[in-house]
């Protein structure tokens, strides 16, 4: 099952997350990359991310094409300098320069975003979009939507990634991680997403995974 929607309330509150992003910093610096540079890095990618950047070999690696290439940049950046631990990307970004990276994030950028399913129950789907639209107020879970997006497809200016059609494994993983604090890359926005994960239980985890792979 696919998911498309509009909701004008959340489009308000993405547009607030993007003024709070800008008067604190929150976005890093970007200098656009070249994408035909990047393509032609791209081949090993491929080995595990799929050749079009989203059919990988393993649910568990994320689909790259159409995410934005500030975040993609980023992310590789915090590999290389092991702010965030990927082993197997750790060794594959050794030898590359920043100018390097951003190739590569402008060329996945420049691929079409996978649109996926979901495979719950029409009750579980049902919950899982009322936390991703609505959060869990008793819990302080925030609407993933706020800042993921209505459609799940991000907030490029604010630094937020699409996330919309994720192997629910990645999504899974992340999240986890988060929760558990294995993960801490959303300091510049404050340790948001451990926030959010945090009141998270495995199963609310499961359906949201679940949800966003089917989002678009």
């Amino acid at each position: 099952m696919q998911f498309g929607y509009s909701w004008p309330s959340a489009t308000v509150l993405v547009a607030l997350a993007t003024f709070v992003g800008a008067l604190t910093g929150a976005v890093p610096a970007f200098a656009g990359g070249d994408a035909a540079a990047g393509q032609a890095q791209a081949a090993v990618c491929g080995a595990c991310h799929g050749a079009d950047g989203a059919s990988g070999i393993d649910p568990s690696y994320p689909n790259l094409a159409g995410q934005n290439e500030a975040y993609t940049l980023a992310q590789l950046q915090m590999i290389k300098s092991g702010e965030r631990t990927v082993l197997l990307m750790a060794g594959q970004l050794v030898a590359k320069s920043d100018q390097d990276m951003a190739d590569l994030a402008a060329y996945y950028a420049s691929l079409p975003a996978k649109v996926n399913q979901a495979e719950g129950s029409d009750a579980d789907l049902a919950r899982a979009e009322q936390i991703y639209r609505g959060g869990i107020s008793r819990k302080s879970v925030a609407a993933c939507s706020a800042c993921h997006n209505p459609s799940g497809s991000g907030n490029a200016p604010a630094g937020f990634p699409g996330i919309s059609g994720q192997p629910s494994a990645y999504t899974i993983a992340q999240l986890t991680a988060y929760r558990e604090g294995d993960r801490a890359t959303d300091e510049e926005h404050g340790g948001m997403m451990r926030g959010v994960a945090g009141g998270l239980t495995d199963g609310e985890i499961r359906l949201l995974a679940d949800y966003i792979q089917g989002l678009h």
